[in-house]
C-alpha cells in the first residue's frame, strides 16, 4: 500500500468497502491546502452510512470516501495562502459552504444551502492520504496539541457549538442526556464555561462512570418509569431546586427528549443536538406553561472550532482521555465493526503510511 499515490477507503454500499488509490487532489482555489491526513476518529454518521447508506435524505448512490473527523500536516498551499506554510499541523474543519447564501451572509454557514460535507454524499471524506480544503477551514495545532487530539476539535467543535446555543453561563446547571462522545464534550465544554452542576445521563454504566472521571459533576442512570418521573429524580438527586438551568440532548432518543423537557425550571433552555428519530412524540404542554427556550443544533458555525482549539491549548478543556484507541489504516473496517458494536468512546484510524 506505500507505493499508492492517495490511498482511499471507500463505501460502495451496505457494509461494502474497499481501498482505493486516487488521483491525489489538485489545488483548485489560490487559497487551497493540501493536507496529508494524520489521524481521522469514525462518527456515527459514518457508521451510519456503512450500515444503511444513507441518513435521512443523504443516499450513497456512488463511491465516497468516507471519513470527516481529522487532522494532518500541510504538504501544499495555494500562491495566495498566508496564515500555513508546509509542515503544519492542522484540524481539519470539513464543511465548505458557499459563502455567497442568506445563511451563510448572515453568519450561519453551517446552515448553507450548498454545504459541500466530507463523507456527506455526493462529496467525498477525510479517509485518504490527501485532502483540499481552503487555509481557512484549517486551524494550525500549537506545539502543545498532538495530531491524535487534533482529530478531536471535530466533536469537539460540535459540542461547543451545543452549548454556546445554549448560552451556557457560570453558575449554572446543566443536564446532558447521552454519553457518547459528543454528549461527554458537552459535559466538559459546559465545565469550562463555568457550569456548576453537570449530570450526565445514559443507561450503560461505564459510559457513567466515565463521565464522572470524565467532566461531570453527577450521572444518573433512568429507571423503567415515566419521564417525568426521572426528571423528578434528577432533580431530587441533584438539588435542582426548580429544576435545570440547561437540558442538552446528545442521545437522539425520544425518552431522553421528554426527560430533558420535564427537568428544566421556567424559562430554562433546552438544545436538541442528537440526530433520532425524522418524528416522535412531544411534551408541548410543558414545553409552552414553561415558557422554555427551545433551539436546534446542527455541526458548527463561526468561530466554535477556533475556541475548541484555544480551549485546549489553554488546558481549559481535555479531549486525549476520549480517545480509546488508534489502528492502521488498513484496518479501517475492523476500526469500523468495533465502533458498531459499541467497543470504547472514540476510535482512530492512522493516515496512510508514507
Amino acid at each position: 500500500m506505500s507505493t499508492a499515490q492517495n490511498l482511499s477507503f471507500v463505501l460502495e454500499g451496505i457494509h461494502k468497502v474497499k481501498f482505493e488509490d486516487r488521483p491525489v487532489p489538485a489545488l483548485k482555489d489560490s487559497h487551497d491546502v493540501l493536507v496529508n491526513v494524520k489521524y481521522t476518529g469514525i462518527c456515527g454518521s459514518d457508521v451510519h452510512y456503512y450500515e444503511h447508506g444513507a441518513i435521512g435524505q443523504f443516499v450513497v448512490k456512488d463511491p465516497m470516501v468516507l471519513g470527516h473527523e481529522s487532522s494532518g500536516v500541510i504538504a501544499q498551499v495555494g500562491s495566495a495562502v498566508t496564515s500555513l506554510k508546509v509542515g503544519d499541523h492542522v484540524a481539519m474543519e470539513p464543511g465548505v459552504p458557499c459563502r455567497r447564501c442568506e445563511p451563510c451572509k448572515g453568519g450561519k454557514y453551517n446552515l448553507c444551502e450548498k454545504m459541500a460535507f466530507a463523507a456527506t454524499p455526493p462529496y467525498d471524506g477525510t479517509l485518504a492520504k490527501y485532502y483540499v480544503l481552503p487555509e481557512d477551514f484549517c486551524y494550525k495545532l500549537p506545539e502543545s496539541m498532538t495530531l491524535p487530539e487534533g482529530a478531536l476539535m471535530e466533536p469537539l467543535g460540535v459540542a461547543v457549538h451545543i452549548v454556546r446555543q445554549a448560552n451556557v453561563s457560570p453558575g449554572q446547571s446543566v443536564v446532558v442526556f447521552g454519553a457518547g462522545p459528543v454528549g461527554l464534550l458537552c459535559c466538559a465544554v459546559a465545565k469550562a464555561f463555568g457550569a456548576t452542576k453537570i449530570v450526565a445521563v445514559d443507561i450503560q454504566k461505564p459510559r457513567l462512570e466515565f463521565a464522572r472521571k470524565y467532566a461531570a459533576t453527577a450521572v444518573f442512570e433512568p429507571a423503567r418509569v415515566s419521564s417525568a418521573e426521572n426528571a423528578a429524580r434528577i432533580i431530587e438527586e441533584n438539588h435542582l431546586g426548580r429544576g435545570a438551568d440547561v437540558a442538552i440532548d446528545a442521545s437522539g432518543v425520544e425518552p431522553s427528549v421528554h426527560t430533558g423537557i420535564h427537568v428544566l425550571r421556567t424559562g430554562g433552555t433546552y438544545v436538541q443536538g442528537g440526530m433520532g428519530k425524522s418524528e416522535m412524540n412531544f411534551p408541548i404542554m410543558a414545553a409552552c406553561t414553561k415558557e422554555l427556550n427551545m433551539k436546534g443544533s446542527f455541526r458548527y458555525g463561526s468561530g466554535d472550532y477556533k475556541l475548541a482549539v484555544e480551549l485546549v491549548a489553554s488546558g481549559r478543556l481535555s479531549v486525549k482521555e476520549l480517545i480509546t484507541s488508534s489502528v492502521k489504516f488498513d484496518e479501517a473496517e475492523n476500526a469500523f465493526k468495533d465502533v458498531r458494536a459499541g467497543k470504547g468512546i472514540k476510535t482512530l484510524i492512522e493516515g496512510v503510511d508514507s
